[in-house]
């Protein structure tokens, strides 16, 4: 069911434009328009579900089966050291549409706690640039 009001929903369904990196029957991922760090990922269901709550049994082995990609893929393809994967549920939720962040991570980045400094690309050529390098990082884990 796609919610008008819900802007995931919205991305999911195509009326919303969105770097999306990666797409599956069950999953939509795409680039944060303000990350921490670039490569910073959205998975979404492309259901509506608001928290984790909500998500069928049936949808949690597909939805964090990509989430285990994307997080293989973002280190991947940043040569990042690791990674920092999130969800909140209600409270912080910016978007009542069940999230996931995917955050690549290196030793002494600056990202301490909870505090979250969002950024942005400089300009979309580098969105564009970090968009490939994720695609290729996910075909290769594939094979």
């Amino acid at each position: 069911m796609v919610l008008n009001t819900c802007l995931f929903c919205r991305i999911a369904s195509g009326d919303v434009p969105a770097t999306v990196v990666y797409e599956n029957e069950f999953t939509l991922t795409f680039l944060d328009h303000r990350p921490l760090f670039p490569g910073h990922c959205l998975i979404v269901p492309k259901e509506h579900y608001e928290t984790l709550a909500d998500l069928p049994k049936s949808l949690v082995g597909p939805v964090f089966e990509t989430v285990q990609l994307l997080s293989r893929a973002v280190e991947s393809a940043l040569a990042a050291e690791g990674s920092f994967v999130a969800m909140n549920n209600r409270v912080s939720q910016s978007v009542p549409h069940l999230h996931v962040h995917v955050v690549p991570r290196k030793k002494k980045d600056g990202l301490k706690g909870f505090f979250w400094p969002r950024t942005k690309y400089a300009n979309e050529e580098s969105m564009v640039e970090i968009k490939q390098r994720i695609i290729s990082a996910i075909t290769k884990l594939q094979q």
